[in-house]
């Protein structure tokens, strides 16, 4: 059997100074992954006013996330072979930075979308290494660093999403409430910078053989399709739940709470997941018992929304952690750093493709019954898609092993028909 060439890899775990640089790193870097996101969200109505834009551009802001995060996540791998992961990380936010600093000082409407694209890419990029970055700095406690950045992206989403309208009103207007966060995103540059060097010296020489395919190998489809069903849930009910509530005869401001409580109820079981995975050797339960809580909130919403609200959302707080523990899973299922790159980035592109679907297919349906029948089915079906694939993930595996043997199999077939290896 032909030895995988991912393996000459090497993690070199880091230690005292340069780990706590980097934890630092990491919580800074989760910390502005939904910033620039929630709080254009929470500024929406300002900033269309401001730029004159009209509901299809507003619509389109509202869309970019997933395709950016589709589009420039499937880059990062390239990007890894000849750029170390700090570097990566310094140029992912300076970029995140500079994205939100020029859209809050045009008065372009075009501009607006273009530099929200090049803060989005930023963020993109971010997205796929922080796994690989766990894993290389953290190798014996990934489960649980996995979940403080896990609960740091939610804190940071939560935090822009509640302070950006009183920062705007505070401070002049919504260009200063949403440019705020172009500072935090220069400051999470920091510790990358002093971690630079030290990480390409370890890096020189460690990425040469052939790229990995994940999009070749059942793993890597399982691992996309979990992850894509679990964020179309995520942005679907991000998007349409306080509607649902609303339509079910609570007043808007009771309908705002009850959507805030699904991050707020998943902020104790994202930090918990990945540490309780990482304890164990077959995740199939864990998949199971997420997805068995998210479609009884699914039908429960459908059946009773008014009288059984709050459980429904608690249901669907704990369904939703499968957000963490599919990155979890991401570092549990690749051997090396340049496993865990490849894995995540095709995982993530593909999967936020799939999400995008979310909330489109969640309104059209909405649109066209009048109610939330259909939808809720549409949502327990991909439900039912995210178990069956997320069993197929959970199974003990890895990236490199699976990309080796399809490699020995073509080696094998090739002199009998007269092929060359793909």
């Amino acid at each position: 059997m032909i030895a995988p060439r991912a393996a000459r890899v090497t993690i070199v775990p880091s230690r005292g100074r340069t780990a706590l640089v980097a934890g630092a790193g990491i919580l800074l870097v989760a910390l502005n992954l939904r910033a620039a996101i929630t709080s254009l969200g929470a500024l929406l109505e300002e900033v269309s006013a401001g730029l004159h834009l009209s509901a299809t551009a507003a619509g389109a802001v509202t869309t970019l996330p997933a395709l950016v995060f589709a589009a420039f996540g499937a880059l990062t791998p390239r990007l890894a072979r000849r750029l170390s992961a700090a570097q990566l990380l310094v140029g992912s936010m300076l970029l995140l930075a500079a994205g939100q600093l020029i859209r809050v000082v045009t008065d372009s409407a075009t501009v607006f979308l273009l530099s929200s694209a090049l803060a989005l890419a930023g963020i993109a990029v971010a997205n796929i290494l922080l796994p690989a970055l766990v894993k290389e700095h953290f190798p014996d406690r990934a489960g649980l660093v996995t979940g403080v950045y896990t609960m740091t992206l939610i804190l940071g989403s939560t935090l822009a999403a509640a302070v950006s309208v009183p920062i705007a009103h505070a401070l002049g207007g919504w260009r200063a409430g949403m440019g705020v966060w172009g500072l935090l995103a220069l400051a999470a540059a920091l510790p990358w910078l002093a971690t630079r060097r030290g990480a390409a010296a370890r890096a020189a020489g460690a990425e040469d053989g052939e790229p990995l395919r994940p999009g070749r190998t059942r793993l890597g489809w399982a691992m996309a399709v979990y992850f894509g069903a679990q964020s179309l849930s995520g942005y679907a009910t991000m998007g349409w739940l306080a509607q649902m509530f609303r339509d079910a005869g609570f007043s808007p401001a009771t309908a705002g709470l009850l959507l805030a409580a699904v991050p707020a109820f998943g902020v104790p079981v994202a930090l918990l997941m990945p540490a309780i995975a990482g304890r164990l050797t077959n995740l199939r339960g864990l998949v199971l018992l997420m997805s068995t809580a998210m479609i009884a909130s699914y039908v429960g919403l459908a059946l009773a929304p008014h009288s059984g609200a709050l459980a429904w959302v608690v249901l669907l707080a704990f369904g939703q952690s499968a957000f963490p523990l599919a990155l979890a899973m991401i570092g549990m299922r690749a051997r090396t750093q340049r496993g865990v790159v490849a894995l995540s980035a095709f995982a993530q592109s593909t999967g936020y493709l799939i999400a995008a679907l979310g909330p489109l297919v969640v309104g059209v349906l909405y649109e066209l019954t009048g109610g939330w029948t259909l939808p809720l089915g549409f949502l327990l079906a991909a439900a039912v898609v995210q178990a069956v694939a997320g069993i197929a993930a959970a199974r003990p595996r890895h990236l490199e092993d699976e990309a080796c043997n399809r490699a020995h199999i073509w080696h094998e077939l090739a002199p009998r028909r007269g092929s060359v290896h793909p």
